[in-house]
């Protein structure tokens, strides 16, 4: 989704629709470090929906935290699909929620390879259907941005809280 001029901002547009929804948040960054969380936050009444927000930056916090297992990290490493999924997903166990937000990427300057360069992210939406109804499920979503390391970091936080979004419109 688009925003325009008149568009509230992003984490206003979340807040109301969890909010509406009477639906909670978790939040696990790494590339991003908590903005997404800040984003969210800058709202006031944030508390009804926001659960708790995480920020494992490496893979002894992601094991520990979040039990991303060792052979997903060894085969895939943190920015990656299957990583950024079992993120996702243990982020939104953890707490209970009903939404559990991941991001991984390269922000920059270094550490991007051929495979991976800078600018790639990596945005997870883990949803908790009720039980019984074999209903929850993860998306995960690559993304390539431009800019410095503070330019990718605040489109991806962004991008992670779209991806809420859309995920969530999409159920309505």
């Amino acid at each position: 989704m688009h925003e325009f001029a008149s568009d509230p901002p992003i984490e206003e547009r979340v807040g109301d629709l969890l909010e509406r929804r009477e639906e909670t948040v978790a939040v696990a960054e790494g590339c991003t470090g908590g903005l997404a969380s800040v984003l969210l936050t800058s709202v006031p009444g944030a508390s009804d929906y926001l659960d708790r927000a995480l920020v494992p930056y490496d893979y002894d916090a992601l094991r520990d935290l979040l039990a991303v297992s060792r052979e997903t990290l060894d085969a895939h490493g943190a920015v990656s699909e299957p990583a950024v999924r079992e993120v996702a997903r243990g982020i939104r166990d953890t707490a209970d929620a009903t939404w559990g937000i991941a991001t991984a990427g390269v922000a920059g300057p270094g550490g991007g390879s051929a495979e991976t360069p800078v600018g790639t992210g990596f945005v997870g939406v883990a949803h908790a259907a009720p039980w019984g109804t074999n209903g929850s499920d993860a998306t995960v979503t690559r993304y390539e941005f431009d800019g410095d390391r503070d330019a990718v970091r605040e489109r991806l936080a962004r991008q992670a809280l779209a991806d809420l979004e859309a995920v969530a419109r999409a159920q309505e």
